[in-house]
Order: structure tokens, then sequence, then C-alpha cells
């Protein structure tokens, strides 16, 4: 049996609910779990503050940074760890140093994430905001993008894939065009563990930013930031502790090297334990077959879905264009009364948005089941 018809369910918690809003946070490896709970035990019975448990937590957290940066071809210590994917947006949105003609290119307004969006609005008494058009799957023209680049240009900040249409946006391409001589942020909180072949030195960008308890399987409260060591002078930390500076001659404070210049503070360490066993199974079970996994099942819903009287489905038909979400509205419901009505059948979606418009999201994960696609299928036909 091939790894992409392999039913993997059994390695997850069991559960009599069919779990659907992986996009949001996903269900975490019976052994990721476990790893927690025996970090817990370990770590207190070694005595937290200890010498001991100080080699013993380096060692976890050098372990996570090493299996991200395999995934996402960097350097280990271009990986920084954080709570979320906001975390890592907020880093460079406060960070950067705006001049009076400075602009900052994003694209799609509300059609964006909340957190790709505020950090950057937020900004608008500082520097000027320039908005990309999109169509109806929230891309953009590449030449629309060149018109708004000029030299007064800070950073360009988009989202791998998008959060509502699961459209992959064209990163690389828009890397090639800003060759490193533009700084490049790019959220990819619907991508890594999704999606295959990511890799930071092909798609050219300073800055990543995404969470572990997405597609990668892991707790809430992991995050990572990818910080190029090129572009890390151009951000100043908005926080300072102990752990991210140190003190030189005459009381003189500066900051240290990547990645613990932007770390104040503890981290969240058993988090990170988790992390990095979720980290571990979805490399096991290959990057490649998780991407493939989720083509045939976002596929087999969209084309069930489409067989459905009054469906209006969102996004694009190409699966090369597109994550594992798949979007839509039934006419005579709400998305709401779609989402309630089938969280009563043990069916988890969610309520999300294109712009003001509600729509139902479904994003499936590689340990769901054909037979969970078809049975929610069926389930939305009976409404």
């Amino acid at each position: 049996m091939n790894l992409v018809s392999k039913d993997i369910s059994d390695d997850f918690p069991q559960t009599d609910k069919i779990y659907l809003n992986n996009a949001s946070v996903s269900l975490m490896p019976n052994q990721s779990i476990q790893a927690m709970n025996d970090f817990l035990i370990t770590y207190n019975s070694i005595g937290p503050d200890s010498n001991e448990s100080k080699s013993f937590i380096e060692e976890k957290l050098r372990n996570v940074r090493k299996i991200i940066s395999t995934i996402i071809s960097c350097q280990p210590d271009e990986i920084v760890l954080t709570q979320s994917t906001s975390d890592g947006i907020n880093i460079v949105a406060n960070g950067l140093s705006y001049g009076k003609n400075s602009n900052i290119i994003i694209r799609g307004m509300t059609h964006e994430h909340h957190s790709n969006l505020y950090p950057w609005l937020k900004l608008k008494e500082k520097t000027t905001i320039r908005n990309l058009p999109i169509d109806n799957n929230g891309f953009f023209q590449i030449d629309d993008l060149k018109t708004n680049l000029d030299d007064n240009t800070k950073l360009v900040a988009l989202s791998h894939a998008l959060y509502n249409t699961g459209s992959i946006l064209p990163v690389e391409q828009v890397g090639k065009i800003l060759d490193n001589k533009i700084p490049f942020f790019i959220d990819s909180a619907q991508t890594i563990g999704c999606i295959d072949n990511v890799d930071v030195s092909k798609i050219k960008c300073s800055f990543m930013s995404f969470n572990g308890s997405k597609w990668l399987c892991g707790p809430m409260g992991t995050g990572l930031f990818y910080c190029s060591r090129s572009s890390s002078e151009l951000l100043e930390p908005r926080t300072i502790g102990g752990e991210s500076a140190m003190i030189y001659e005459n009381e003189k404070l500066a900051y240290k090297e990547l990645p613990d210049k932007f770390q104040t503070g503890f981290r969240n360490y058993v988090g990170i334990v988790g992390l990095e066993s979720s980290t571990k199974y979805l490399q096991n079970f290959g990057m490649k077959n998780i991407r493939e996994k989720n083509i045939h099942l976002s596929s087999l819903f969209r084309d069930e879905l489409s067989k459905i009287p009054n469906v209006e489905l969102y996004g694009p038909e190409d699966p090369k264009d597109r994550t594992s979400i798949i979007s839509f509205n039934i006419d005579g419901f709400g998305a709401q009364e779609i989402v309630d009505k089938l969280e009563k059948q043990n069916i988890i979606l969610a309520v999300r948005e294109i712009m003001e418009k509600k729509i139902v999201r479904v994003s499936p994960h590689f340990f769901n089941k054909e037979s969970e696609i078809l049975q929610v299928v069926d389930a939305i036909k009976k409404l």
C-alpha cells in the first residue's frame, strides 16, 4: 500500500468527530502528546532549574531548529522560536525603520488574513501602504507588482497561500523580481506542512512566519520565524531581555546574534517538544506524500460538491494552484448555519470570509480518510 492511500488515523487521538478544520488548528499525533507528557515528567524530575535541565532544554531547541531548517532549507540559527505566526509578522512590521517617502506593498486588503493585514495597516502614519488589486481567487498581476515597486519600497509582504480560497501565490516569481534587493516577507501559515518543496533560498525571501499548530500538527503556542542572516540587521527588536541582549563597556547594550536576538524570555518548552515530535512524524510520512494525499482528498471533496445543485465553489480549480482548502456556499443557507448543522452531526468545518462574504471552509489533512470526505458530502446533500 502506498502512503497516499494508507489510513493513518490510528496514529491520532480517536474521536467520533470528523475533523476538517486543519487550516485553523490541526490534530496532533499520539506520539507528540506522549512526548510532551514524557518531557514534563523528565523536566520536573531532574529539576526545572538545574544544570542537567539546561542541557536537556538546549538539545530540544537545537532539534526543533534543525528539523524546521530542513523543511524550509535554511540554517538552524535563522529559525527564531515564537508563539504564533502573528509574532513573526509583528517582529518585521515593528522592527523596520521607515523613511518619509517609504512604502510597503501588500495585496488584497480585506481579502487577506487579519494577522497579515492589521500590522501593516497600523503603519499608515509611518509609511505608505500600496495594495495590489486581485481577481476572484486572490491572485494579483505581476505587472501590477512591478508598477508599484520603486526605490522607496521598504518591503513586499505576501501570504504564501490564502486562508480563504487556498490559492498558492507565485512567491518564487516575486522573489526573482525583488532579487534580494527589496526585503520580502512571507506569511506561510497555510503552506508549511501542507505542501512540499518550500525553499527559502529559491523563494529569496528575507523573512517568513508560520506556526506549529496548523499543518505541522504541533501544539498551540508554537511559532516559527525565519530571518535570513543577511536581513537580521534590518530589524530592531521591539522587546529586550537577558536572553536577547548583553551589557558591554560603559553599560551599553548589544543584541546577541541570531536567533537569540529576537527571543526574549523563556520559550514554550513543552510545546517545542510536541512540535519536534510532530515534525518528525510528518517527515517520516514524507512532505511529497502529504501534498499528494491532500490534493487527492481535497479534489475528491471538490468534485463531489460540484455535483450538488445550488453549491457555489470558490478558489482555483487546478489542484496545483491551491492547498487542500475548499470553500463553498449553498443557496438558501448561511455559512454559519451550515457549519452549526454539521457540527451537531460531529462534523467540524469552519466559517471564514472572502472580503465581506461569509463562506464555509473545509481543510482536510493527510490523516483524514476518503470515507470521511464522502460522509461529509452525503451530510451536506441532506441539509
